[in-house]
């Protein structure tokens, strides 16, 4: 009996080993039959999902949301327990989601991803109790569309692979606050529906040359702000070094330099909103871009990206409840807190040590240009302690008002705060109200087009209070809300991803009525007569200001704009504050 029931336990054992084989060559990717030397294609990526749910029923594939290809995105979802519902699944679960493909010549994503869902339905790794893993698998089809072989010129595999811009030549990792395509405001459906606690996107780096597979780009700790900011820099990342480390794979902060050697020094990436880990950051998400090294070969560079998803997921899994519990410390604070920090820079007073592992860069003359040109010499390896400059500062602090106010015919601010779940009402009557109140001071604005745009930076504001007149139909915003923080960054016109800064207002730059100087002389003299103030303040810049003093335009145009006559909307920026604890907070909100 015995014997048999010995007998009866191999085959049983052989039964499954035979079992997990055939699956396993059942869903072996493109990535795996080519020997590691190519990526999917849109459409294999797609029908690889399609295929593992119908296979599986703890993965499940929907669409969601369009993009400027015409084609949907799509969600994978793997939950051990065959729940997708997110709602459901947020109250008892920790949500992870990565993404894929948003500059898809960097297609490392894309297969460890799909391997990686092979393997968590399958069991060759354990699936985590505590975390569902969600994936867009291709964020950027239209570029996955374009495919070729040459955009990457500098990238070690695979053979052929997706362009960077999208299907209007837009970068996504440009976009997720301005939204000019359909793939933003899909990515934006997907990420309030899930609303994740960690967010992966991965991607392939350029630069300098090093030692390293991997590298990490962790958003800014300052910037995320409090705890939760500082649990992301002191443990999440340490966690996730050690965890590669016990496996054999080194990893390092991405690699800021371009054309010189790192060993000099280098800082952290600043992921402002318009990225994607700056615009997960707003709601307070962890966030972490996974930048592979170029030159490797793309079969490491793959495993590498599924090794450190692997060890995300279980560090996530054994973090659950804490990582919870600092995002809803987080939010509690932000519904608190009087203010909030804008325009980050490097602290130049904190930095940190790495033991880097570069090699030697030489300096050579170049037989193309016969100038000197840099080279690194692989063949000398070496480690060394580089400076690392991750602690930023605020250089602008505002206060946070109770609500912004604003007419109805600011249509794609609107636009953009219903695709974000941003709560906000509409007046229903006309009224007057006390509000603060910005005029446009300075700003610059870059002199080459910028994705689309001719962005404006270094923006300065005057406020003021004053009472100004609103109609039924006009918007309010209240702060007391998750968004808070996205509100902060794209309607404080001073924000560096500001809806100001990309040029939502631009007509209230332009002055639309003028004056006849002819005419306007008489006028002028009139009101100098008439006000001793502005008289007074006249004189006194012409004396201190000679240029002003020698031209009759400016002194005219001058006193044009201290008149009734001078148009109130030129550099009036049309987003108001009501103020805390004020009587129009009582009036809106009470």
């Amino acid at each position: 009996m015995k014997n048999y029931f010995f007998l009866f336990l191999l085959l049983l054992f052989i039964s499954c080993e035979t079992t997990l084989e055939e699956q396993n060559a059942s869903f072996k990717t493109v990535f795996e039959q080519s020997g590691g030397k190519e990526t999917a294609t849109y459409s294999q990526t797609i029908e690889f999902y399609r295929n593992l749910a119908k296979e599986f029923p703890e993965v499940n594939i929907q669409t969601i949301g369009n993009t400027d290809s015409g084609y949907p995105l799509h969600i994978v979802t793997f939950n051990a327990e065959g729940n997708f519902n997110f709602e459901k699944i947020r109250k008892e679960q920790l949500l992870l989601l990565i993404n894929n493909g948003i500059h898809p010549g960097e297609s490392d994503g894309i297969d460890a991803t799909m391997l990686l869902f092979r393997d968590l339905a399958n069991e060759t790794i354990t699936p985590p109790k505590d975390v569902v893993i969600a994936t867009i698998p291709i964020y950027n089809i239209g570029g996955a569309l374009n495919r070729n072989s040459t955009s990457r010129a500098n990238q070690n595999g695979p053979i052929s692979y997706g362009f960077r811009g999208n299907a209007q030549n837009y970068d996504l990792n440009r976009d997720f606050i301005k939204a000019d395509t359909k793939n933003a405001k899909s990515f934006a459906e997907i990420f309030h529906l899930i609303k994740p606690d960690v967010f992966i996107d991965n991607h392939v780096s350029n630069g300098a040359d090093y030692q390293y597979t991997l590298t990490h780009l962790f958003t800014q700790h300052n910037k995320l702000g409090g705890k939760l900011g500082e649990y992301l820099n002191k443990e999440f990342q340490l966690k996730l070094e050690n965890h590669l480390k016990a496996k054999d794979w080194d990893i390092t902060p991405y690699v800021n330099v371009f054309n010189r050697p790192p060993e000099t020094g280098f800082s952290q990436f600043l992921d402002v909103p318009r990225y994607s880990t700056g615009y997960t950051t707003l709601w307070n998400t962890l966030g972490l871009m996974v930048e592979t090294h170029m030159l490797k070969p793309y079969n490491q560079r793959v495993k590498g990206t599924y090794e450190l998803m692997v060890s995300a997921i279980a560090i996530a899994n054994d973090e659950k409840q804490n990582i919870k519990n600092l995002r809803i410390e987080q939010f509690e604070h932000f519904a608190k807190t009087k203010t909030y920090h804008l325009n980050w820079q490097i602290d130049t007073i904190q930095n940190s040590s790495l033991d880097f592992k570069g090699y030697q860069a030489d300096t050579l003359i170049s037989p193309v240009t016969g100038l000197p040109r840099l080279k690194y010499n692989r063949d000398k390896p070496f480690t060394k302690k580089v400076i690392y400059q991750n602690y930023f500062i605020a250089q602008d602090t505002v206060e946070i008002p109770a609500a912004y106010i604003f007419k109805k015919g600011w249509k794609k601010v609107i636009d953009r705060l219903s695709d974000n779940n941003i709560r906000f009402f509409e007046l229903e009557k006309d009224t007057s109200l006390s509000v603060e109140s910005y005029k446009i001071e300075s700003y610059d604005t870059r002199k080459n087009p910028y994705e689309g745009h001719y962005l404006h930076y270094n923006t300065k504001v005057n406020s003021t209070k004053k009472t100004a007149a609103f109609t039924k139909g006009d918007f309010v915003v209240p702060t007391n809300q998750e968004g808070v923080r996205y509100l902060l960054e794209t309607l404080e016109p001073n924000g560096p991803d500001s809806f100001f800064n990309w040029n939502f207002f631009d007509t209230v730059l332009q002055q639309k009525e003028g004056f006849s100087p002819y005419v306007f002389e008489d006028e002028a003299l009139k009101l100098l007569e008439q006000d001793s103030i502005l008289r007074a303040d006249f004189h006194a810049k012409k004396e201190e200001d000679e240029t002003f003093s020698k031209n009759w335009y400016a002194q005219l145009d001058w006193i044009f704009k201290q008149s009734k006559y001078y148009e109130e909307a030129h550099m009036q920026y049309p987003i108001y504050r009501i103020r805390k604890n004020s009587e129009s907070e009582k009036i809106l909100l009470h």
